[in-house]
C-alpha cells in the first residue's frame, strides 16, 4: 500500500510524469522536486502519527495528540525564532523546534497534574491554554517579518512540504526512525500503563523512566517535523485511532502501524494539496484538517 501511494503521489502534480522513460526537464523534476517532498511527507506524517500513538497510551487519553497539547506549536515558536534570530542557519530551526516543543510539553503536563493526578479534562483543558498562548506569541512574532518573509512563513504555519531539502529529509527520517524504534521498544510496558501507572509499577514498570521516553521521542519527531513542514495537524489524532480499530490496542503493532498509516495519510494529502488546484496548491495542514475532522466526528459518534 506504501508503495503503491509513494508511485501514485510521484506521477500526479502539476507536471504529470510517466511511470517510465523520463525526459531529462521530468527526470529533474522528478528527483529535485517531487521525491523530497514526497519523502518528506511520508516521513512528517510517520512522526506526527507515531507521537500520538505514544501520548495517547501513556496519558490513557484518547485526544492525546501533538498538535491538540500544544507540542506543535511549541515546536513552531521555536522555528519562528530560528527564522528572526538565525537566518542564515538551517541547523537552528530543528534545534530550536525541539528545544520549543519540550518546554511545552513540560508546561502541559506541569498545568494538567494535580495532586489528585491527571484526567482527561484538565490535559485537553491544559493543552488549549498552552497551544492559544502558544499561537498569540507566534502571531506577535511575525509583525518583525516583511512582507515576503510574513506570507511564505504564513504558508509554511499552515503546513507546506514545497520547501523540501534532501536535508529536511534525512533528518525527517532519522528522527522518524528512531522515534519509532524507542517508542516500539517501551510497547509492553505502555501495554501496563494503559491499564493505569499503579498497576503497571507493581508489574516491575519503571513509570518515570518510560514517560520521560515517550515525552524525549515525541519531542524529538515533532520538532523534525514541524521544523521541515509546519504545523499539520490532526495526523496524530487520527491515525492511531483508525490504526487501534483495526487490529486492536496492542502497541507493538499500534506504534509501527501507525507510522505506515501516517506516513501514507499525509502523502495522500499533500498529493491533493499539490492537485486540486494545480498549478496553484493548498497547505497541506488544510487537507488533513478537512478529512480529519469530520473523521474525528464520526469516530466520537461511534464511541458514544
Amino acid at each position: 500500500m506504501m508503495a503503491i501511494t509513494l508511485v501514485i503521489a510521484a506521477s500526479l502534480g502539476a507536471e504529470r510524469l510517466p511511470l517510465f522513460d523520463l525526459s531529462e526537464q521530468q527526470r529533474s523534476i522528478f528527483y529535485d522536486i517531487r521525491l523530497p517532498r514526497i519523502l518528506l511527507g511520508a516521513c512528517v506524517g510517520a512522526s506526527l502519527a507515531v507521537a500520538g500513538a505514544g501520548l495517547q497510551a501513556l496519558l490513557r487519553n484518547p485526544l492525546a495528540e501533538p498538535y491538540l497539547l500544544g507540542v506543535s506549536n511549541g515546536a513552531a515558536l521555536g522555528t519562528m525564532l530560528a527564522f528572526v534570530a538565525f537566518q542564515d542557519s538551517e541547523a537552528a530551526r530543528p534545534v530550536l523546534a525541539f528545544a520549543g516543543a519540550g518546554i511545552a510539553s513540560f508546561a502541559v503536563y506541569r498545568i494538567a497534574k494535580s495532586g489528585a493526578g491527571m484526567n482527561v479534562e484538565r490535559l485537553v483543558l491544559a493543552g488549549i491554554i498552552v497551544t492559544t498562548f502558544l499561537s498569540s506569541v507566534i502571531v506577535m512574532l511575525t509583525t518583525l517579518l516583511d512582507a515576503v518573509k510574513l506570507r511564505s512563513f504564513t504558508f509554511w504555519l499552515l503546513g507546506d512540504l514545497s520547501q523540501a531539502t534532501r536535508n529536511g529529509v534525512y533528518l525527517s527520517g532519522i528522527a522518524a526512525l528512531i522515534g519509532t524504534l524507542v517508542l516500539t521498544s517501551q510497547a509492553r510496558a505502555l501495554n501496563l500503563m494503559m491499564v493505569g501507572e499503579r498497576d503497571a509499577f507493581d508489574f516491575g514498570v519503571e513509570v518515570g523512566r518510560v514517560r520521560m521516553l515517550v515525552f524525549g521521542s515525541t519531542c524529538l519527531v515533532v520538532g523534525a517535523a514541524v521544523a521541515a513542514s509546519g504545523s499539520v495537524g490532526y495526523v496524530g489524532l487520527i491515525v492511531p485511532h483508525l490504526i487501534r480499530l483495526s487490529i486492536g490496542s496492542d502497541n507493538r503493532l499500534v506504534v509501527p502501524f501507525s507510522a505506515v498509516a501516517g506516513a501514507i495519510f499525509v502523502v495522500f494529502a499533500d498529493t491533493v494539496a499539490r492537485t486540486a488546484i494545480a498549478p496553484r496548491e493548498l497547505p497541506v495542514g488544510a487537507i488533513t484538517a478537512l478529512v480529519g475532522a469530520p473523521l474525528f466526528i464520526f469516530l466520537l459518534r461511534r464511541g458514544s
